[in-house]
């Protein structure tokens, strides 16, 4: 027997695994609180105050968008970078003058500026062009467009990577995932906090693909102030992506498989609207194992009502996002859910 196939033998039955037999609400209730536990956020400051938010410019010089650049205080002393982009043209989703906010995250590329279509680096043209612009996506259609720099990555990067900075979370009861989702968490205070007079907090929404998947989907399960979600390439069964191949220890929760499978978050992030987008050929999280988790998420979305709130969009290729596929499946899932709020 291989080392792979023994601790495959040795995978639990996850004891908190959604049951559609049983009533959905203590079901949700007992996965919050374990959940929250491995995933270190309970080692997280308390959040007594909205975060500091500093200015570095502001640009008028691109005809699509108003541009700030600013951070903000995730943690005491730790800021985070981000892009703020506000449409100039007027846009069809203003409500009372104000627009639904996408924040958008990426993964493992290079940083926050792909979102914005920038290129600073060796292979940023071609990452672009894999659909991985998402904030000058979202500015076109109407959103105010935050892209915000994640843990590990781009501007964040320490030691190289998400190594280091993922480890060391570890030995502190942390993850490196559970902070940035924290992080997300603190952005979206300083927008409550009037972080953009254009921006209607009540309609804040958030993707990313895959790495900004990771975060967007476990996301979803702790910030229920968010309006949608679009996770891209990052959805799947932990058995068929995460625990089957090698992929960056910034995608791993302590214990997880003993409680949770991925799926099972739907119980958390229920009824969020979510829009599911992956790709057909995606060799890290393969369409086998989406397919079968989003038979978990749709049976969670019906027992809480909100069966038409949850969507799959499968991609013709590999691991990036599809925007012509995905953004008009999303406007309308957030448009519907808003007609029904």
């Amino acid at each position: 027997m291989s080392l792979y196939d023994l601790h495959i033998s040795l995978i639990p039955k996850p004891a908190l695994s959604y049951d559609p037999a049983k009533p959905l609400a203590p079901q949700r209730e007992a996965a919050d609180r374990v959940f929250r536990s491995l995933l270190g956020y309970d080692k997280m400051p308390e959040r007594t105050a909205p975060p500091s938010v500093r200015i570095e410019f502001v640009s008028d010089d691109d005809p699509r968008f108003t541009e700030t650049r600013f951070s903000f205080e995730s943690e005491p002393g730790f800021f985070v970078p981000a892009h703020l982009l506000v449409p100039k043209k007027p846009s069809p989703l203003a409500e009372g003058g104000k627009l639904p906010v996408m924040i958008c995250l990426q993964g493992h590329s290079s940083g926050m500026h792909i979102s914005i279509g920038r290129e600073k680096f060796p292979g940023d043209a071609e990452t672009i062009a894999g659909g991985r612009d998402f904030a000058l996506q979202a500015v076109d259609r109407g959103y105010v467009a935050i892209a915000m720099e994640q843990r590990g990555l781009g501007e964040l990067k320490h030691g190289g990577g998400c190594l280091l900075p993922a480890s060391q979370a570890l030995l502190i009861g942390r993850t490196l995932l559970g902070e940035r989702i924290y992080d997300i968490t603190r952005l979206i205070d300083a927008i409550e906090n009037g972080l953009c007079e254009n921006a209607d907090p009540s309609r804040v929404c958030l993707m990313g693909n895959s790495g900004g998947g990771t975060a967007t989907w476990h996301a979803a399960a702790l910030e229920h102030r968010l309006a949608a979600v679009m996770p891209s390439c990052a959805f799947c069964l932990y058995t068929k992506s995460i625990y089957a191949m090698d992929h960056c220890i910034c995608n791993h929760i302590p214990h997880i498989l003993e409680f949770l499978e991925m799926p099972d978050l739907a119980m958390l992030s229920a009824p969020t609207p979510v829009v599911i987008v992956c790709g057909r050929e995606d060799g890290i999280f393969p369409l086998d194992g989406v397919l079968k988790g989003y038979e978990t998420v749709q049976a969670v979305y019906a027992a809480a009502g909100a069966s038409d709130a949850c969507r799959l969009v499968i991609g013709e290729g590999g691991h990036r996002f599809y925007p012509d596929d995905a953004w008009g499946v999303f406007d309308a899932l957030l448009a519907d859910s808003l007609r029904k709020a």
